[in-house]
């Protein structure tokens, strides 16, 4: 009773770690103190999982095109859609543009009279994070292993289903404290769409969304930073996150059971694995919940930015085609540096063809 009893202190105070963590998101600017007369102002908002390639984008570009102004809020994917609708949206919530790792449904869609393009502009895997102290060893989840976790199935870190796939390394006797998006989430998306494809239970009792009702009793963060941030202090914790997050912080990552029955560690190259064999349909949508193939890593995502069709101002229309036209081309080598996969060409080729379709329409706003 008394172990009982300090397991559910220690979970408290790191639920109450990450509820305070959870507040702290930071946005991005390319530029610092208003524009000046002349320029043109750009806003974004949504998906954290993209945020870190995004800082770097806006940023570089800002110093090459000194008349363009970016401003981004990594607020999630699931807020990013919701500001770029824009309906019941505060005006100074309102955003040029959206991002979301998971793209917009029919009925989102039809929210805007299908004034919208969805652009892939880059991808990347959807780590396991934990924290485990004293542990040495390189920490492999099977399938069953790390679906149980999040189902509240599999409790404890020397849990059998765990140490069935880690017959040389001890793990330790200490209870597993889930962590997971407290937002509205592209990258639960991905996520719960990989859990769904594997496991039976979790597809018929949670299924695949932006957010969910975890089975499991879990640690709320809000944003890729707040998981990490709530992993990297928790001991006993694991969480899912974007690759470039847990390597900023380097946190240890499991490797994951894929389809073919092989741990994988993500990598870039096991992330360009698992996106290798996909089919990019014309409406631009494509989710990639079980890859094939030995060396895939089995949790991968595009993430998409989510423009208008028509502006109401032709500077917006001209600014908007001209950015995104440099972060799929020139921006895409940035990519790798910060933990994301660059896009194939294929895909590219097809989201500039697409991108060509935002104009401006109606008279110009003053």
């Amino acid at each position: 009773m008394k172990v009982r009893a300090k397991q559910a202190a220690t979970m408290l105070s790191i639920l109450l770690y990450g509820v305070i963590l959870s507040s702290c998101t930071s946005g991005s600017s390319s530029g610092d103190g208003q524009p000046p007369p002349g320029s043109i102002s750009l806003t974004g908002g949504g998906s954290t999982f993209s945020s870190l390639l995004f800082d770097r984008w806006f940023t570089t570009y800002h110093r090459s095109y000194p008349n363009t102004f970016i401003k981004y809020a990594p607020v999630g994917s699931g807020e990013g859609v919701r500001r770029f609708i824009g309906k019941d949206v505060a005006e100074k919530d309102k955003v040029d543009f959206g991002a979301s790792d998971a793209a917009m449904s029919d009925a989102e869609l039809a929210q805007t009279d299908n004034n919208t393009l969805m652009l892939p502009v880059t991808a990347g895997c959807v780590g396991l994070a934990y924290n485990l102290p004293g542990f040495h060893g390189d920490l492999k989840l099977s399938r069953q292993a790390y679906a149980g976790i999040f189902l509240g199935d599999v409790t404890n870190w020397n849990d059998p289903i765990i140490a069935r796939s880690n017959p040389d390394v001890k793990l330790p006797d200490l209870t597993i404290a889930p962590v997971v998006r407290l937002d509205s989430s592209g990258t639960t998306f991905a996520f719960t769409g990989n859990l769904a494809a594997i496991n039976d239970k979790w597809r018929n009792k949670v299924g695949q969304a932006t957010l969910v009702d975890w089975p499991a009793s879990a640690i709320h963060s809000k944003g890729n930073d707040g998981v990490a941030g709530t992993i990297q202090r928790s001991p006993g914790s694991i969480g899912y996150v974007g690759l470039e997050f847990a390597r900023q912080l380097r946190l240890e990552m499991a490797a994951l059971e894929n389809k073919e029955g092989k741990f994988i560690h993500p990598s870039d190259q096991s992330c360009r694995a698992g996106l290798a064999t996909t089919q990019l349909p014309d409406n631009l949508r494509i989710f990639v919940p079980d890859p094939s193939g030995p060396d895939s890593y089995p949790i991968v995502t595009f993430s998409w930015v989510l423009l208008h069709k028509t502006y109401p101002n032709p500077q917006t229309a001209t600014a908007l085609r001209e950015l995104f036209r440099w972060c799929l081309q020139d921006g895409q080598l940035y990519a790798s540096e910060v933990g994301y996969v660059p896009l194939p060409a294929s895909v590219v080729e097809k989201a500039l063809a697409a991108l060509n379709n935002t104009k401006s329409g109606g008279r110009a706003t003053e």
